[in-house]
């Protein structure tokens, strides 16, 4: 086949794939499935008759795009949502993993005949969770969820991958080594943690020094340099026997927390480079299956879906979250939404790189696993999260005609400021509000139209001003004008 010819197909299911993606926002099904589903008829077993078994490749396009996604996400994670939930977080992606982990296990040693390693392996393999599959739902149907829901989903998914590739790779070597005991991981797990917490905090500060300081002649070669970031902060931590997931990860939330030049072009490239790393995984994991092996594993893996997604995971959710405040509605609401996504797939690959004794139905029980959660879960999201009553409207957040970039040395911001009724700035014009030349309005959005500031310009209620300031002035400013007149 000639490389003309290879980069005709992979450019063609590319364009499918983002083509296809729109059924996905205007149904609300999970675009994982179609992605898969597009691999697997361009498969042996399908439509495009394409060849492909090669868990070693598979496994590094999974591992090197699953660093991209973990980093785009924590670049992406807004630190002051995060924040007031994280203990909960870290619980749900440590503690909720190990649950769910020993649950799933412990159910595949007695139904599927299993040895107890061997119902573990598969249990830490389908133990993390999805959450972007769940967001993509809510909103395509144009939902929110009510209070400390939606970052603590965010939190939970971005930091429990972590944790399943530990287990899986922990039950690996307790299968493999047999001198080895469970006790052992125990010291394993803490060196990695504290390791990849420690490697990520370096490599994500070193970004924003040398994004800042470096001051590099051409804008292109920014998005250059955290892409080196992110190779460098899990490799060098997987040699330091870190978890270089975590790094990654922590990397990203550390650097999206800094102010650094080009910060919001380079969120917006690992957007799309994480989209294209998950269309790649997708399709790659979807040529990897054969669709003919599937049909003799679907009552073995009803029975772990079933396990895992009825059993399993609501009883690590209320375990977990029980200290907490969280009312049962959103416990329950949590336990439901613990789709499982592409990672569970790449996990599987590691017992056919070890040979291990049942590897090939293991691997075909989690894709099955995957498919389930994904059509079961995925389709009823928007109706469990009405009936919990844990939705709310989306507030489509406004796209204004501008954008700026903060460099280095600069500590003004674009910041948004809402006139409220009754404020002393409601029905002023601008020149009578006496602002501080540190405080300058660039533009004013009123409803459906943006008008240019000027000082004879009449402020009224819903008026949203587009302001360049520094912090401190800003929060100054905005207490002055929202103050009510009767105060």
């Amino acid at each position: 086949m000639s490389f003309e010819f290879i980069l005709i197909i992979a450019a063609s299911l590319l364009l499918v794939s983002v083509l296809i993606s729109k059924i996905s926002d205007r149904s609300g099904i999970p675009a994982l499935l179609l992605f898969l589903a597009i691999g697997m008829l361009a498969g042996s077993d399908g439509l495009g008759g394409i060849y492909f078994d090669d868990p070693t490749l598979a496994q590094f396009i999974g591992i090197v795009a699953l660093n991209l996604i973990l980093f785009a996400g924590g670049l992406d994670t807004d630190w002051k949502d995060v924040r007031p939930v994280l203990k909960q977080g870290v619980a749900l992606s440590t503690l909720g993993v190990l649950i769910t982990a020993v649950i799933v296990g412990i159910a595949a040693q007695y139904l599927l005949e299993f040895t107890l390693y061997q119902g573990l392996l598969l249990g830490a393999i389908v133990s993390s969770t999805d959450a972007a599959a769940v967001f993509s739902i809510l909103r395509s149907k144009s939902l929110g969820l009510k209070g400390k829901l939606r970052p603590l989903l965010e939190l939970e998914s971005g930091s429990n991958d972590p944790m399943a590739a530990f287990l899986t790779i922990g039950m690996i070597q307790l299968l493999t080594q047999p001198n080895m005991q469970v006790t052992d991981l125990v010291g394993v797990f803490f060196l990695q943690m504290i390791v990849g917490a420690l490697c990520g905090f370096f490599f994500g500060r070193l970004l924003a020094f040398l994004a800042n300081r470096t001051q590099l002649g051409y804008e292109g070669l920014y998005p250059v340099l955290t892409l080196s970031i992110v190779f460098l902060a899990y490799s060098v931590t997987s040699l330091l026997k870190g978890n270089g997931f975590l790094a990654v990860y922590i990397a990203g939330i550390v650097a999206g927390h800094q102010d650094f030049v080009h910060r919001r072009s380079l969120i917006r490239f690992h957007d799309g480079i994480a989209w294209l790393m998950q269309i790649t995984m997708f399709l790659t994991l979807g040529l990897l299956v054969f669709p003919t092996e599937i049909p003799p594993i679907i009552t073995t893996g009803l029975l772990v879906a079933t396990s895992l997604i009825f059993l399993a995971r609501p009883v690590s959710i209320f375990l977990t979250l029980l200290p907490t405040s969280l009312t049962v509605k959103e416990k329950a609401f949590i336990s439901w939404v613990g789709l499982r996504g592409a990672v569970p797939i790449i996990l599987a690959t590691y017992p056919l790189l070890a040979r291990l004794p049942q590897a090939d139905s293991i691997f075909n029980i989690v894709f099955f696993v995957v498919l389930t959660s994904a059509m079961v879960q995925g389709a009823s999201i928007p109706y469990v999260a009405k009936w919990l009553g844990v939705d709310m409207p989306v507030t489509q957040k406004p796209i204004y005609p501008i954008e700026f970039t903060p460099v280095s040395g600069f500590k003004s911001e674009l910041k948004e400021l809402t006139i409220s009724a009754g404020s002393i700035a409601d029905g002023k014009p601008i020149v009578e509000l006496y602002l501080p030349q540190e405080f300058l309005i660039i533009l004013i959005a009123r409803e459906n139209e943006f008008i240019l500031p000027s000082g004879g310009i009449t402020l009224h209620a819903g008026d949203t001003l587009i302001v360049l300031a520094d912090k401190e002035t800003f929060a100054k400013v905005e207490d002055r004008l929202n103050t009510k007149v009767s105060d």
